[in-house]
């Protein structure tokens, strides 16, 4: 059974001396808004994050399989669906109406990150495209930070053609090392990172749409698991000391004394998204210190419950 009431949520998560979302149009630098120089992460990158933890935790198996994995063909699950429910790829990938609705059931019904982000499942043969009930923004970091280019150097080389062709036997990679100077056989490197940056993201979790996934109770427990743990599987070196520090669910329940009507409160809303997210509505993240924050410690999260509008619940997974 999908989920019943609609959320929103902010996840609070900082990054420290790393790179949280490298911008591979500026050399990998983290990413910034360049008007006033807030740091930014997309919302793909929190969602690969989240697939990757669902893949570890369920060894990446059905009904919580991911569909967008890493270095993969994305038609050959689509290929296989039809094959489990239509008893083949349809010729040409032309499918009817019913051939694509079976296609595209099937895949919610195994892959997780289908069930809660959607997927576009008409590349190949066409299962059409799942609307998914759970969307990120952007993220943003609470005050500007400042990326640093930072050399380093690396004491090994790697060759190019112009030293040795790449298909060279081990042998002549041997001899060619043993005649270069030490001195050519030492490079130089950079790494992008940030000092330290507190970062916002909001989320939005509809329980109309998980009507059309089966994003159900369970997928949504899932979900917050990932949140919550996903940063503690995810480390390397450019990613330094990243980690989850808050977060804060807004459950609608409605009102209404009809239970029926009350049902239909809880899945349509009670407020807007915006009366619940916005900077100080009802989660206010204070800087305590005049120096530029270094640690989450030179921040303190105040929380309105006072501020909450009728008909809405505040969780804390």
């Amino acid at each position: 059974m999908s989920i019943q009431n609609r959320y929103e949520f902010i996840f609070l998560f900082d990054c420290e001396n790393g790179n949280p979302n490298g911008d591979p149009d500026a050399g990998n630098s983290p990413r910034i808004d360049p008007e006033d120089m807030h740091g930014l992460v997309s919302d793909v990158a929190l969602k690969r994050r989240v697939r990757n933890y669902i893949m570890e935790r369920f060894d990446n198996s059905a009904p919580n399989a991911i569909f967008v994995e890493h270095s993969t063909n994305m038609n050959k699950p689509i290929a296989l669906a039809h094959e489990k429910v239509n008893g083949g790829v349809p010729k040409d990938s032309k499918t009817t109406k019913d051939q694509s609705k079976n296609a595209r059931s099937w895949l919610s019904e195994n892959f997780f990150d289908i069930r809660t982000f959607g997927a576009v499942l008409s590349t190949g043969a066409n299962a059409g495209q799942v609307r998914g009930p759970v969307q990120f923004a952007f993220a943003r970091s609470v005050d500007p930070i400042l990326p640093l280019d930072i050399s380093i150097t690396r004491v090994a080389k790697t060759p190019t053609d112009k030293d040795i062709k790449g298909d060279a036997s081990y042998q002549q990679h041997l001899e060619w090392e043993q005649k270069a100077p030490e001195d050519s056989l030492r490079t130089m490197g950079r790494k992008a990172l940030i000092p330290y940056g507190l970062y916002v993201a909001k989320g939005f979790i509809s329980a109309n749409l998980a009507k059309g996934t089966g994003f159900s109770d369970d997928d949504l427990k899932n979900l917050w698991e990932a949140l919550l743990n996903m940063y503690d599987h995810d480390r390397s070196a450019s990613k330094g000391m990243m980690s989850c520090r808050g977060l804060y669910v807004f459950k609608h329940v409605g009102t209404d004394s009809d239970q029926n009507q009350r049902v239909k409160q809880a899945m349509l809303g009670c407020a807007p998204a915006h009366k619940l997210l916005d900077k100080g509505a009802i989660i206010d993240i204070v800087r305590k210190s005049a120096t530029s924050p270094r640690s989450f410690s030179d921040y303190e999260v105040v929380v309105h419950r006072d501020r909450l509008p009728a008909g809405v619940e505040l969780l804390t997974p």
